[in-house]
C-alpha cells in the first residue's frame, strides 16, 4: 500500500494562510502549483526572479523557499491590504523586493530588466502585455502561468480567454511550452 505524501510548507507560507484567511482574497495558488514553483526556482541559481501579482503572498513564501542566497526577486501587487500580509511576514527576506504598482505601469517602467523565472499569476503577463513580458525572458528562462483550467471563481467567458493565450503561446516561435492537466493548469515555457 502506497502511504500519503506528506508536503512540507515553507516557513511563513502557513502564517500567511491563516492572515489570508481573514480577507476577502479568493486567488491563492494551489499547493501543486506552489511545490512546482519551487522546485523550478531551485533550477535557477543566483536566478533574476519575477512574480507579478504578490497578492497575500502565499505562492512568493513558495519561490523564495526555492531561491539560494544570491537570488533575487521582485514582486508585484496593487492591492496594498494584500500586500500588506506579505510584507508582514516575507519583508525580513533581504532577497525579496515587493512593489505596490500596477501592474502594467511596472511593466512598462521596466522593459528592460531581464529575469531568469517569471511567474505571471495576475492579468498583467498573462493576459495583458504578454510580449513585453517574453521579452523580459533571458534565453532559458521560464515563463510559468497557472490557473489555465477551468476554475470556479472565473467570470463568465473567461474559458476563451485562457483558451485564447493557449492558443498564441503554442504559435511563438520564441518559447517551447509545456501544458500540463495537472492542479489548476499550469504552462510552462522556456525562452528559446
Amino acid at each position: 500500500m502506497i502511504e500519503e505524501i506528506k508536503q512540507t510548507y515553507p516557513k511563513a507560507y502557513l502564517a500567511i494562510g491563516e492572515a489570508t484567511k481573514n480577507t476577502a482574497f479568493s486567488m491563492a495558488s494551489d499547493v501543486l502549483t506552489c511545490s512546482l514553483i519551487k522546485t523550478l526556482a531551485c533550477s535557477k541559481p543566483g536566478g533574476n526572479f519575477l512574480e507579478l501579482g504578490t497578492g497575500t503572498g502565499l505562492s512568493t513564501s513558495w519561490i523564495l523557499d526555492g531561491m539560494d542566497k544570491t537570488s533575487t526577486l521582485i514582486s508585484i501587487d496593487n492591492d496594498s491590504n494584500y500586500l500588506s500580509i506579505a510584507a508582514r511576514f516575507l519583508v525580513q527576506d533581504k532577497r525579496l523586493d515587493l512593489h505596490c504598482i500596477d501592474g502594467g505601469e511596472w511593466i512598462e517602467h521596466n522593459l528592460n530588466m531581464k529575469f531568469d523565472y517569471i511567474f505571471a499569476d495576475t492579468w498583467h503577463g498573462k493576459y495583458l502585455m504578454l510580449d513585453e513580458v517574453i521579452n523580459m525572458l533571458k534565453p532559458g528562462a521560464f515563463y510559468i502561468i497557472d490557473d489555465m483550467l477551468p476554475q470556479p471563481n472565473w467570470p463568465e467567458g473567461h474559458h476563451e480567454k485562457a483558451a485564447k493565450l493557449i492558443e498564441v503561446l503554442e504559435q511563438r516561435k520564441d518559447l517551447s511550452i509545456a501544458k500540463q492537466c495537472w492542479a489548476t493548469g499550469i504552462v510552462i515555457a522556456t525562452k528559446k
